[in-house]
């Protein structure tokens, strides 16, 4: 069994691999959000705690062991790294870096949810209270992704089903564009140019309850040529 609380955070430039791993891991019950690559990663872990990050090794740029010994600077959430190298000395340079486990690629996703389940096991109970929330900061606006809840301070902000459904999809990827077509798909619903454009009125009304000029958005971004994008403080 799963934690059904646990919120992950996948950290791959492999699209492809990010997309399996996401929708492989929701059906199993957990909040999963992705990250392209490492600084990315440091751009949504900015706005969001995490219970578990998996994280790979052979990205472009910052690799996973240097990520992850920035992260163990000023965090203690448990990071699983994921390696196409099986050679001792790479996985020992990234248990000691402060990874809590290391699985080679290629491998089977029951046993990465075995992995997860295992570590999150060892984790010790928070009291009650002492839990960092996971929310979202949009100038005054906070926004609770587990329950679904918006506030302006102490008033909350009432949501429709599908603007709901569209800050989910938002806050599972923070600060990365999601074209129209995508957010169709997301949404569950068929592929047409007037799903698109529904989708497009639904954006509009959410800008006029988060934004303080839905004209000149700041959170609610349009990217040109790739679609809509998330952007917390």
């Amino acid at each position: 069994m799963s934690d059904p609380d646990a919120h992950l955070l996948i950290v791959d430039d492999d699209e492809r691999i990010r997309g399996l791993l996401q929708k492989f891991l929701m059906r199993s019950g957990f909040l999963v959000s992705t990250a392209r690559d490492a600084a990315h990663a440091r751009r949504v872990l900015s706005g969001l705690d995490f219970d578990l990050i998996v994280l790979d090794v052979m990205m472009p740029g910052e690799d996973g062991v240097a990520l992850t010994r920035s992260i163990r600077e000023t965090r203690t959430t448990p990071i699983l790294l994921l390696t196409a190298k099986s050679e001792t000395d790479d996985r020992i340079a990234g248990l000691e870096a402060g990874a809590d486990d290391y699985l080679s690629k290629p491998f089977e996703p029951k046993e990465l949810l075995l992995r997860i389940n295992a570590i999150l096991r060892r984790m010790p109970d928070v009291p009650a209270g002492e839990t960092a929330p996971k929310l979202l900061t949009l100038g005054p606006i906070r926004y609770d992704i587990e329950r679904g809840e918006m506030w302006r301070g102490e008033e909350p902000i009432r949501l429709t089903a599908t603007e709901s459904h569209l800050m989910r999809i938002f806050a599972a990827k923070p600060g990365e564009a999601l074209s129209r077509t995508r957010l169709v798909e997301d949404l569950g619903r068929d592929r047409s140019q007037s799903q698109e454009r529904a989708v497009d009125v639904q954006i509009t009304r959410l800008r006029r309850k988060i934004e303080d000029d839905p004209k000149q958005p700041r959170y609610l971004q349009t990217v040109r040529g790739a679609g809509y994008m998330l952007s917390p403080d």
